[in-house]
């Protein structure tokens, strides 16, 4: 597959793992008594954990990339699923792809260049069980891994926040929100996860910690727009990688509705691990 392709993709999917926060779109209720920032914040983080379905819109940029937007609709529960058509606005045609997660596997679609190379198939698909690898190495194609994480958890970071501050209020999709600003280091976060009783969401946190280190960055200011039901309507990170700026901001837009992700057709689809599987046939043939 063209690797000019498939590399903004694969950034695209790290680039909304790495930025979204805790999440929500419900309708604004009666106000409660006025909270601290750090306990507002971690109400939210603490709210994200019972989300099962989620869409919304990223924008901003990248490091290696630039411009990138994307939609997406992931569900979370009972079954794993996602949908995210996202564009490289820095890469031209070859930025602009769709990717789909379903029952185990990835599509990879939605690039007139790359349903050129699979003889008018618009589809390519890695599958898990017939690929052979584990799920390291499929995250590392930068697809399940995303369908596998609740995104949300990821407010977590702005509690870590030494200065942690109320900027104002602002409406955000029409709602009025709370405006929360912070920066954190990566070393206090760390140490701040690790102090996590829930293990599993102690494991969650330390990888998406992991996926920022890997990008050369020390720190991040982060801000987060709160709703009345504490949960969060937009949230924006900032941070200096090796390779340049990293800015993105998630709208949220629906929580907890239904999401549907149906597989393409198979007639547009050329599965990877039949390939592999035929072409090690061949040369043992």
């Amino acid at each position: 597959m063209n690797q000019s392709i498939r590399k903004p993709v694969v950034a695209g999917v790290a680039a909304l793992l790495l930025a979204a926060g805790a999440v929500g779109c419900g309708a604004e209720k009666e106000k409660s008594p006025e909270m601290s920032p750090a306990a507002a914040v971690a109400k939210a983080a603490k709210n994200s954990r019972d989300i099962t379905t989620l869409s919304y819109r990223m924008t901003g940029r990248t490091p290696e990339e630039g411009r990138v937007e994307a939609d997406v609709q992931m569900r979370i529960k009972p079954t794993m699923a996602m949908s995210m058509k996202i564009k490289a606005l820095d890469q031209g045609a070859d930025g602009t792809a769709e990717i789909r997660v379903v029952d185990g596997a990835m599509f990879m679609g939605g690039n007139p260049e790359m349903s050129k190379e699979m003889d008018g198939r618009d589809w390519i698909k890695f599958d898990l069980s017939t690929l052979g690898v584990d799920k390291e190495q499929m995250n590392a194609l930068g697809g399940a891994s995303s369908a596998e994480s609740n995104p949300a958890e990821e407010s977590t970071f702005l509690t870590g926040a030494d200065d942690l501050e109320k900027v104002g209020t602002e409406k955000i999709g029409g709602v009025e929100t709370t405006h929360y600003q912070g920066t954190v280091s990566l070393a206090s976060m760390r140490k701040s996860y690790e102090k996590e009783d829930d293990a599993k969401a102690r494991e969650k946190s330390l990888k998406s910690l992991e996926k920022y280190e890997q990008m050369g960055i020390d720190k991040l200011l982060m801000d987060m727009w709160m709703d009345g039901d504490h949960q969060t309507k937009q949230f924006r990170v900032r941070g200096d990688a090796e390779k340049g700026k990293l800015d993105v901001t998630i709208a949220f837009k629906d929580v907890n509705k239904p999401v549907k992700v149906a597989a393409p057709h198979p007639s547009q689809v050329m599965d990877l691990g039949e390939m592999m599987k035929e072409g090690a046939e061949g040369a043992e043939g």
